[in-house]
């Protein structure tokens, strides 16, 4: 679907601008709200997290009755995930060290905790640690956030119906919520909030709302109330931000509360790009050829681009002499500009070369169910209308 290939764009590139701009130094007031805004772009995991509950509840929902509902499930996902993520593991940790050249001390690093990732527990790992002990890989706490909702979210799915659903989901979002907070007053420390996987359920749970609730009243229904909403959510998420920048108290609350806000927000704002007419800008931007091009390939540009910016931060020698040339500020642009292009080209390979291979393998060994491609096709409808 040509919107959700946009928002998954959008996605990635604020997921870019954290890694590639978020840690640079900055000399102006300019350049450190650039800084500044660009750190924001960690909430595109957030992103990822609602479209990725919206996606796989819908599809899970919609395939209830169908014969092989796991089987094929499991296969779909096995397929379009474990060769790149593996396969890149395997390059890290069998290949590398094999070859005569000098093998990166971090890489090093992580390839004695290797067990962790090849497990899909390294957010784990870094919760167990409290830091980000996995160099050049520890990006990758999302994507073992994303199999372990795998796991348990078919057989929940296909347990209950769908209001049963909708409250399971408003509770989930509500304890998920609670968890952080009660970590954060228990003193687990910030990144246990931010990787372990029950924590991060109130986004993935508000997408699976949004999917039941668009399968239940309709899309237009749906995007009705979004809309009423979405504004009160950013005014409430700007205030909370500014209680937090104040260092005002109660942080190890206010902080989980934001959290959940920034995945509301998110929630309404995939419904109203379903929804929007496709001649407004917004909709045109989402079904632009950049975008849609970024989102494609969004997968393994996360992939990739977390090991091209801890790269470049292990040699920061180049961005200071350019630095010293040309300034900060643009110093600052162009090696965003390097980090993320290399980070594309590598992605946009692997999508051409690796990774279509297998995902043409769906259709022969997991076709996909009538029932979830009719509910596909009515989607598709609404959002042409």
């Amino acid at each position: 679907m040509v919107v959700l290939d946009g928002v998954r764009g959008v996605a990635i590139l604020m997921v870019l601008g954290v890694h590639f701009i978020g840690d640079s130094p900055a000399s102006t007031v300019f350049g450190r709200a650039i800084v500044k805004a660009a750190n924001y772009g960690i909430w595109g995991v957030d992103l990822f997290f609602v479209l990725s509950g919206f996606l796989i509840t819908g599809l899970l929902y919609d395939s209830k009755g169908s014969a092989h509902y796991f089987r094929n499930f499991y296969i779909r996902r096995t397929l379009r995930i474990f060769p790149l993520y593996y396969g890149v593991l395997a390059l890290l940790f069998l290949v590398l060290p094999a070859l005569p050249t000098p093998y990166p001390a971090g890489l090093a690093e992580s390839a004695r905790h290797q067990g962790w990732l090849w497990l899909y527990a390294s957010n784990i790992y870094l919760a167990i640690h409290r830091t980000w002990a996995l160099p050049y890989v520890g990006h990758f706490w999302s994507l073992a956030v994303e199999e372990q909702f795998y796991l348990i979210w078919p057989i929940v799915i296909l347990s209950f119906g769908r209001r049963p659903l909708l409250g399971i989901c408003i509770a989930v979002t509500v304890l998920a919520l609670v968890l952080r907070i009660v970590l954060g007053l228990a003193g687990a420390g910030a990144l246990a909030q931010l990787v372990l996987t029950p924590c991060r359920f109130d986004a993935l749970c508000v997408g699976g709302s949004v999917a039941l609730a668009v399968r239940s009243v309709g899309l237009e229904r749906v995007a009705q109330a979004a809309r009423v909403w979405l504004g009160p959510l950013l005014c409430m998420v700007l205030l909370v931000s500014g209680w937090i920048a104040m260092r005002a108290t109660l942080s190890d609350v206010v902080l989980p509360i934001r959290g959940t806000l920034i995945a509301l927000v998110f929630g309404a704002l995939l419904v109203v790009s379903l929804a929007a007419p496709a001649d407004t800008g917004w909709s045109r931007l989402l079904r632009s050829r950049v975008l849609c091009f970024l989102g494609t390939r969004s997968y393994g540009l996360y992939v990739f681009h977390g090991i091209v910016a801890y790269g470049m931060g292990e040699h920061p020698a180049a961005v200071q002499a350019l630095s010293a040339r040309i300034g900060a500020g643009p110093a600052m642009v162009v090696a965003a500009v390097l980090g993320a292009g290399v980070s594309i080209l590598v992605a946009a390979a692997s999508y051409e070369v690796f990774e279509k291979h297998f995902l043409r393998l769906k259709s022969r060994l997991a076709p996909s169910m009538h029932k979830a491609q009719a509910a596909v096709v009515a989607l598709d409808t609404q959002l042409a209308e």
